[in-house]
């Protein structure tokens, strides 16, 4: 499947920071320039723990793809895909399910200029790329490439990874979840990731002040404010817990991360 870059007006504000090639850069990526390394280096300086952080992050979704994968889930969708970083969604699925589908979803024409990367499915499988808002989740759910890669009436693993911190204000962040979980079906999946101030308020709010400054806003949610993201819904084992917490991966061994340095929660639920 192509990916249209025209039907997308790409202005890539080089000279501007950028939270996905910000997060690119702390996974040790390339996809990343001067003024994204400097806002790095300003939230590394007041809360060194990013790194850890981005990479605990990354290894949850790693995990919680494959465990899904595990149990049968064969439909995917990733909300907010970011820069792509292989071992991406898709490759984690198919390694244990060649069959799988996966559509990636974001906003960003950044994303948008690397998504051929997120195309290379196993024949067996699919995967489909789609220019879309996280905010209109409607819109979203009803794309072409949506539509055409996943079957809607049947159940479908939702991320949500590192996004809804980058949608401010309760009503919107938790209306965009509602909705999601309204329009799957029975036996669908939510997989969330969100940085917390639970374990170093100051740090992280030094932190977040730095991706303020360069022009994107972040809100930290608290365990209260993550837990009603899944209400209704029955949490996998082991619930809601840090990042690096969530079914460990004696592999890639993070039993030397403390909570702190995670700075964020992970859960998974499915719908009764």
């Amino acid at each position: 499947m192509a990916v249209d870059e025209g039907a997308v007006e790409l202005d890539l504000e080089l000279d501007r920071a950028h939270s996905a090639r910000m997060y690119d850069y702390f996974l040790g990526g390339t996809t990343n320039f001067p003024a994204d390394r400097e806002s790095a280096g300003k939230a590394m300086a007041v809360f060194p723990q990013v790194l850890v952080a981005a990479r605990a992050n990354r290894q949850f979704m790693h995990r919680s793809v494959r465990h899904l994968s595990q149990l049968g889930m064969r439909q995917f969708l990733d909300v907010g895909t970011g820069i792509p970083t292989s071992p991406n969604l898709h490759e984690i699925a198919q390694a244990t399910a060649p069959d799988a589908r996966v559509v990636y979803t974001d906003n960003d024409p950044i994303v948008l200029t690397h998504a051929h990367a997120l195309l290379r499915s196993r024949p067996e499988g699919r995967t489909a790329y789609s220019h879309g808002d996280a905010r209109d989740p409607e819109a979203l759910l009803n794309s072409p490439e949506v539509r055409e890669t996943l079957d809607l009436g049947r159940p479908v693993a939702l991320s949500l990874i590192a996004l809804l911190h980058f949608i401010p204000g309760e009503h919107t962040a938790h209306g965009v979840v509602e909705y999601f979980k309204e329009a799957l079906p029975s036996g669908s999946t939510l997989t969330i990731s969100h940085v917390t101030p639970d374990f170093d308020p100051g740090g992280l709010a030094r932190a977040l002040a730095a991706y303020e400054a360069a022009g994107t806003p972040v809100q930290a949610r608290t365990h209260e404010e993550f837990t009603r993201f899944f209400d209704g819904w029955e949490l996998l084992d082991p619930g809601i817990t840090v990042t690096h917490r969530w079914r460990p991966d004696p592999e890639h061994d993070l039993s030397q991360v403390t909570d702190v340095e995670a700075a964020c929660y992970g859960a998974v639920a499915r719908k009764p």
